[in-house]
């Protein structure tokens, strides 16, 4: 895994009208925007696969596909985790 967060991809699995996804949401474009990684947004709404797997931990966040993070996401352990 390489530490330069450029080329990185931070994925936010969340739905609709979810106040944790809300936070969580803020937390992450600002992060990505600060290192420079990618972000992308899906809902569990739009994944019968993602919603099988994630539905009781949303918000999830994944780094590379892999889960970094669930319901209540800390803003500087996910800027360690890109650096």
């Amino acid at each position: 895994m390489t530490s330069d967060p450029v080329g990185r991809t931070v994925i936010l699995i969340g739905k609709p009208d979810c106040h944790l996804c809300d936070a969580a949401r803020s937390i992450v474009t600002s992060v990505c925007d600060d290192v420079g990684a990618d972000f992308h947004e899906v809902s569990i709404l739009d994944s019968p696969e993602l919603a099988d797997v994630y539905a009781e931990y949303i918000p999830v966040v994944l780094i590379d596909g892999e889960q970094h993070d669930f319901w209540r996401i800390d803003a500087d352990r996910l800027r360690r985790a890109l650096s």
